[in-house]
C-alpha cells in the first residue's frame, strides 16, 4: 500500500533556528497516524509545511507517490489535503451549509445555487454518520464544542480530500463530545482517507489510531504502529527521544 503523504529528509529554520531536522513521515489511506509530541516539537510547523503555509528548505514531498510542490494552501488543497485546525476557522453568524462552502460557493448563472449547497452538505454529513445536528440552516452560533468540529470536519471532508489533518480537535470538548468526535475520525478512515490527527491525549492516540509518529525537539523519534507500543514508550519518546530500541539514535 502506497502512502497517500511521504515526506523525506523534511528541513525547515526561521533564521538561524531550525525548527525540523531531517523529518520523514507517511499518512495511509485508511488509516490514522497520530502525530505526537511535547509543546515546541515541531508539530505545528510540521504541518504548516504540508498545508502550503511555510515553504520548506529542504527534502522530499511525495503525495500519492508522486514528488510535488506545494507553494500555497491552494496547492495543497488541490492535491486533497484539507488542514482543521484547533481554531477551526467557522463564521458564528453563517449557518451550517454556509460555512461548508464558505469561499467555494456553487452557483446557478449569477446566483448561489443553494439547493445543490444544501444537498451536498447533507450527503457528507450522511455519509460520515452525523446525526447530532438538527438542521444544516442553524447558525454555527447556536451548535456545541462537539458539533462545530463536526462541522469543520464535515467541511474538510466535503472537496474530495485524500489527506485531513486535524490538530487537536477534541481539546476543549467534554467526555460526551470527545467520543462523538474519535467516532467521526474512525469513519473518516474508514472511508478511505489517509487522517492525521495531532493530539496531546495519549487515550484518544491509542484508542483511535493505526499509527503513531513522535517528534522529539524537531526530529522524528519513531513512526511505529499504535499495537506495537506501550503508553509508556510513546510518553518515553515524546519527552527524551528514545524508548529501549526505538528513538533517536543516542
Amino acid at each position: 500500500m502506497n502512502p497517500v503523504l511521504e515526506l523525506r529528509g523534511i528541513d525547515k529554520s526561521f533564521g538561524p533556528v531550525q525548527v525540523l531536522h531531517d523529518v520523514a513521515f507517511t499518512a495511509y489511506p485508511g488509516e490514522v497516524t497520530a502525530l505526537v509530541g511535547d509543546n515546541g516539537a515541531g508539530k505545528s510547523t510540521l504541518v504548516k509545511c504540508v498545508g502550503g503555509i511555510y515553504p520548506i528548505d529542504s527534502g522530499e514531498f511525495l503525495f500519492d507517490a508522486k514528488p510535488v510542490q506545494v507553494h500555497s494552501p491552494r496547492d495543497a488543497a488541490a492535491l486533497g489535503i484539507e488542514i482543521v485546525y484547533q481554531d477551526l476557522a467557522l463564521c458564528d453568524n453563517l449557518d451550517i451549509v454556509q460555512n461548508m462552502f464558505l469561499g467555494r460557493e456553487r452557483k446557478s448563472g449569477l446566483i448561489l445555487d443553494e439547493a445543490t449547497m444544501e444537498e451536498l452538505a447533507e450527503q457528507t454529513l450522511s455519509s460520515l454518520m452525523v446525526r447530532t445536528v438538527k438542521s444544516i440552516r442553524q447558525q454555527v452560533s447556536s451548535l456545541s464544542g462537539g458539533q462545530r468540529q463536526t462541522v469543520a470536519i464535515a467541511k474538510a471532508v466535503l472537496w474530495n480530500s485524500k489527506l485531513v489533518i486535524l490538530d487537536e480537535p477534541t481539546a476543549a470538548l467534554g467526555v460526551a463530545q470527545t467520543a462523538q468526535v474519535l467516532e467521526l475520525v474512525r469513519r473518516m478512515a474508514d472511508k478511505g482517507l489517509a487522517v492525521v490527527l495531532i493530539s496531546h491525549n495519549m487515550n484518544d492516540v491509542f484508542a483511535v489510531s493505526d499509527r503513531i509518529a513522535a517528534l522529539y525537539l524537531g526530529r522524528m523519534a519513531a513512526q511505529v504502529k499504535t499495537s506495537d507500543v506501550t503508553h509508556a514508550q510513546i510518553v518515553e519518546l515524546i519527552t527524551s527521544g528514545r524508548s529501549g530500541d526505538l528513538g533517536i539514535a543516542q
